[in-house]
């Protein structure tokens, strides 16, 4: 079940510890892509706190909001950029994006697998994928007070095996969030230390939050063509001629 965007916006923008989980994230995601010219990102669930960084160079930014989840402008005092789309079923088309992000998108999901065969269609041949999720391990997953203690949290071989049954190739993983999810104000002025030093001693697991780069397999694996298939209208009645009207 999708967060509400109303919830996810007061956490993430409007609470310290929200912001410290923000600034976390995003800064391993830009240490893993630095912003580019010429590149079209994306962003699907609620990853607009991780887009800022890439406004300026790309030749397109995007936030794809399901739903379920509702959506808001973005980004503030800017052109906005966010779209309400049905999660299953986005409004880009096929190999058309460079850098996809996910968060709080497939946890969530009462359709994973639909999700990820979304990824893997907009995804260019070349792109890349990222996947942030609540680790299964984590404290953070444990804690109902932020999003990342909702949905289904994922052990780092889990995400993996979800990812490559859908032709998404794991590449790269890190880890963040290595502080606790407290508001104390010890702990958010201890963040940023916690953060460098669980980065240094365990990158890969411990943290909060699994991170996992993927490239697009191409073709797809089998199976992965149904969906599309099921897009275009049944023709089992292609080649009958309209009915003709009865004479009077």
């Amino acid at each position: 079940m999708h967060l509400d965007v109303l919830d996810l916006r007061t956490f993430y923008y409007r609470t310290a510890l929200g912001r410290a989980a923000q600034r976390a994230v995003r800064d391993q995601v830009v240490a893993l892509w630095p912003p580019a010219r010429g590149h079209t990102v994306a962003g699907f669930g609620f990853a607009v706190p991780l887009l800022r960084p890439y406004l300026e160079l790309s030749d397109r930014v995007i936030g794809l909001m399901p739903g379920q989840q509702g959506v808001m402008p973005w980004p503030q005092g800017m052109a906005n950029v966010s779209v309400l789309c049905e999660e299953t079923l986005w409004p880009l088309e096929r190999d058309s994006v460079d850098r996809l992000m996910v968060m709080h998108g497939l946890e969530t999901s009462e359709d994973p697998s639909s999700v990820l065969a979304e990824c893997w269609r907009v995804l260019k041949p070349q792109g890349r994928g990222l996947f942030v999720v609540p680790n299964r391990a984590g404290l953070w997953a444990r804690r109902d007070g932020t999003p990342f203690g909702f949905g289904h949290p994922y052990s780092r071989s889990q995400l993996e095996s979800l990812l490559r049954r859908h032709g998404l190739i794991p590449q790269r993983q890190v880890a963040a969030l290595f502080q606790p999810p407290s508001d104390r104000r010890f702990w958010l002025r201890a963040g940023a230390v916690m953060e460098r030093v669980g980065r240094a001693v365990s990158g890969h697991y411990a943290g909060g939050v699994l991170m996992v780069e993927v490239s697009k397999q191409v073709p797809a694996p089998t199976g992965m063509g149904l969906r599309d298939s099921l897009r275009r209208p049944l023709r089992v009645l292609d080649g009958l001629g309209a009915p003709e009207p009865k004479p009077v």
